[in-house]
């Protein structure tokens, strides 16, 4: 009878796993400023399971170098009980990069005031992004007037995960004031400007260094170094070998995952 009791209890449970559905709402506007190109870009999707609560929030920023992409909901992170923000941001030479990192505060600090209506954990929120994503990842986790702005403390996310970001300044923004690519600046644009002993834990991830793009493993490997050396333990770096600027993304998510796992006391998969 017993053996038969923990039979129907797994399979209830199984059936219930299966039957848990995820909602995707799109198009949501996180943003208070009024002109028009800000109304027209400063939308965000949010995808959930519903009746969950408690859930890790993943805050994804798309890449395209600053200059193009739109916001996505990455495949990898459906359906692992995660409620995923996808958000857009304006675009150079539209706006100034100023402007787009404010844009990428204020998306975030949106996911700290509604994350819990979505069955997401403020204190479980990870803001990552791929490319530009991830250079705006690294911007607003180190320094932190970006959030400050709108009161939100960039130590209250649980960790930043930016995947290829540059860490010396962007290469469009250098671009704005007529440097070709490879006339590297490092300014109060570079997130390696910022480094600093007291953030959550960052985790850098790219590519194969010989075939990144304008040596982006390089940028990373350095900004690791110094914040190695002002004391912050927590840095951690990744270089997925055989994989070029693009193809990095997808094996990169198995890292996120497995440090988000770590941080919350769960099993990790190798």
């Amino acid at each position: 009878m017993k053996k038969i009791f923990v039979v129907l209890l797994l399979t209830a449970l199984t059936l219930t796993a299966a039957a848990q559905g995820y909602k995707q709402i799109n198009d949501i506007s996180y943003t208070k400023k009024t002109d028009a190109y800000a109304q027209e870009r400063l939308k965000l999707d949010v995808y959930y399971p519903e009746g969950m609560k408690d859930c890790p929030v993943i805050v994804w920023f798309h890449g395209g170098g600053l200059e193009g992409g739109k916001k996505e909901i990455p495949n990898k992170l459906k359906e692992k009980g995660y409620v995923v923000v996808g958000a857009n941001y304006r675009l150079l030479p539209k706006v100034s990069v100023d402007e787009t990192l404010d844009d990428a505060a204020e998306a975030v600090a949106w996911v700290f005031r509604h994350a819990e209506e979505y069955g997401g954990d403020t204190r479980k929120i990870v803001v990552t992004g791929h490319s530009a994503g991830g250079y705006l990842a690294m911007l607003l986790c180190l320094n932190k007037a970006w959030l400050n702005h709108y009161a939100v403390d960039a130590d209250d996310v649980m960790m930043y995960v930016p995947f290829s970001g540059q860490a010396v300044t962007h290469y469009n923004v250098r671009k704005m004031k007529g440097l070709q690519p490879l006339q590297v600046t490092i300014d109060e644009y570079a997130p390696i400007f910022w480094v600093r002993n007291d953030c959550p834990p960052l985790v850098l991830i790219c590519g194969d260094r010989e075939l990144e793009l304008y040596g982006r493993y390089d940028e990373n490997q350095y900004l690791a170094r110094m914040m190695k050396l002002v004391g912050h333990e927590q840095t951690y770096l990744y270089e997925i070998d055989g994989h070029g600027h693009g193809k990095m993304v997808e094996p990169a998510f198995h890292i996120l995952e497995t440090h988000l796992n770590k941080m919350l006391g769960k099993k990790v998969n190798p």
